[in-house]
């Protein structure tokens, strides 16, 4: 649907965009591929689950077509290979460069063990070294037990009157980022003092509504260009898009301009990572050449049972947030 809207919304457009089903496996979007490939495709658009994007992916290099796919696992991404999801590096970069600019220096995680908790873990190293800041540690969690653990060790650091730690990444949304916080709290981490810092996750009503997370932050796109993107889907199809529709939105847009812009050449490797980006209608995204991206984003802080935004996202990649 969101793909059709993009065809409607472009007006006139020799692009054409065929729907193959990925079936739900690595054999069958590997299939899809090689018939997308056979039927003359220059691009190929999804699929959505790593292991889908993978194998159609291997099948698409070996012709020496692009895959743009929608998995938010950064371990789908390579050369050739380009993932359009809102990727964990992206929401810990952002947090914690916002964090630094306003003073945090110290900084702390309590991340889940698991592939995704690995990955933020590692962009959490990398951002604060890259901010100049320091961490003082990174625990993990599996159940509530190791949870309980976990929150005890960095309260030792962060409670009191003496903290060693000034900033805490709890990433996970759902049920387990409030959690944490009313633990945190309930230990005597005062978040008056000690800033803590999310991701994407959060943007959920239900995690907003945590009193514990008052005053928290963490990064998100937008929100003008999605609920103008919704209201038109809306129009078209009678019902609301789900959050990753503009993945496929997006996708068919900026395939549509670069054909018009860049020729014989609008698909290859040098085009789709121009380090200017392009924009979308989450904001400001680029590709990277190991097929991973940045965004611009936003940041939210929590207050009221709601979040509001205090800083906008960058609309260009000549400024920081990145």
């Amino acid at each position: 649907n969101a793909a059709d809207l993009a065809i409607r919304d472009l007006g006139s457009s020799d692009l054409q965009v065929i729907v193959k089903d990925s079936g739900g496996t690595s054999e069958s979007a590997q299939a899809a591929a090689s018939l997308a490939l056979a039927e003359g495709a220059e691009l190929i658009l999804g699929p959505v689950f790593s292991h889908e994007v993978k194998s159609a992916g291997a099948v698409a290099r070996q012709a020496a077509v692009p895959v743009i796919g929608f998995s938010t696992d950064v371990g789908a991404a390579t050369r050739g290979v380009y993932l359009l999801s809102f990727l964990p590096r992206s929401d810990v970069a952002r947090v914690v460069s916002y964090a630094a600019a306003q003073g945090k220096r110290s900084f702390a995680a309590i991340v889940p063990t698991s592939a995704y908790g690995a990955v933020v873990a590692a962009e959490f190293q990398q951002s604060v070294a890259r901010n100049g800041g320091r961490v003082m540690a990174i625990e993990q969690y599996g159940d509530s037990a190791t949870m309980q653990a976990a929150v005890q060790k960095i309260t030792a650091f962060s409670a009191g009157g003496a903290s060693q730690v000034d900033a805490i990444l709890i990433p996970e949304g759902g049920a387990a980022g409030p959690e944490i916080a009313r633990q945190l709290v309930a230990g005597g981490v005062s978040t008056a003092s000690v800033k803590l810092l999310g991701s994407g996750q959060w943007d959920d009503a239900a995690v907003q509504r945590e009193p514990a997370l008052a005053g928290a932050w963490f990064p998100s796109p937008n929100k003008a260009g999605f609920n103008a993107f919704a209201g038109r889907y809306r129009n078209a199809f009678g019902t609301a898009p789900i959050r990753i529709a503009t993945n496929g939105y997006d996708a068919v847009i900026l395939a549509a301009a670069l054909a018009r812009s860049a020729g014989a050449q609008r698909f290859t490797d040098a085009v789709l990572t121009n380090p200017n980006g392009f924009s979308g209608v989450d904001g400001v995204f680029r590709f990277r050449a190991d097929g991973t991206n940045d965004r611009g984003l936003a940041i939210f802080e929590i207050g009221g049972g709601s979040a509001r935004e205090i800083e906008a996202a960058p609309r260009s990649f000549s400024g920081g947030g990145f």
